[in-house]
C-alpha cells in the first residue's frame, strides 16, 4: 500500500513538472504578410500589433509595455550601405528624447548578423533603456528589432531579447 501511494505521488509530481515546463515554453512568430519569423522564448510576450499587407510591422509587449516592448521594422537602405551609417540615422531620431544618453554598439550574430545599439533615456521620471538590433538581411534591407522598457526590467530579460534576435530569420522561398 505504501508503494502504491509513493507511485501515485511520484506520477502526480512528474505530471505537475511536465505541465509547468510546457506552459513556460514560448512560441514561434510567423505571418504570411511578412517575410520573417522568430521565436519568442516566453509565453509572457503578447502581440499588440499584427502585421498586414499595408503595414508589415509587428509589436509585442512583455507583461506590460514599460517592462518590455518589441517593435520590428524593415528598413530599405541604399545599396551596400554601411550598418554604422544606418545606426547613426536612427540615433538622430532618438537624441531628442528626454535624458538621452548613447550607449555602446556591439557586434551581434544569429541567423542574421548585425549590430546592437544601446541607449538610455527618461520617461515620466523613470530611467528607461533601448536596445536596438540592426540585422542585415541583404545589401538593401536591414531589420531593426527595437526593444524598450524600464531599465531594470529590460536588463533582466536581456537573455530573451538576445534569443529573439538570434532566432530572427528570413523565410525561405
Amino acid at each position: 500500500m505504501k508503494q502504491l501511494k509513493s507511485a501515485v505521488l511520484l506520477s502526480l509530481l512528474s505530471g505537475l513538472v511536465f505541465t509547468v515546463s510546457v506552459s513556460a515554453q514560448g512560441s514561434n512568430f510567423s505571418n504570411p504578410a511578412v517575410e520573417y519569423s522568430f521565436e519568442l522564448p516566453d509565453a509572457k510576450w503578447k502581440m499588440t500589433s499584427k502585421p498586414s499587407t499595408t503595414s508589415p510591422n509587428v509589436e509585442y509587449v512583455y507583461v506590460d509595455r514599460n517592462e518590455g516592448h518589441l517593435d520590428v521594422r524593415k528598413l530599405t537602405v541604399p545599396n551596400k550601405s554601411i550598418l554604422s551609417d544606418v545606426i547613426r540615422d536612427e540615433e538622430l531620431k532618438l537624441q531628442f528624447q528626454p535624458g538621452y544618453v548613447a550607449g555602446k554598439e556591439e557586434n551581434f550574430g544569429g541567423f542574421l548578423n548585425g549590430t546592437v545599439f544601446n541607449y538610455e533615456y527618461v520617461k515620466s521620471g523613470r530611467p528607461m533603456i533601448g536596445r536596438f538590433y540592426f540585422l542585415k538581411a541583404n545589401d538593401n534591407t536591414v531589420y531593426v528589432l527595437r526593444f524598450t522598457g524600464f531599465r531594470d526590467k529590460l536588463r533582466s530579460i536581456r537573455n530573451q531579447t538576445d534569443s529573439i534576435a538570434r532566432t530572427f530569420t528570413i523565410k525561405k522561398g
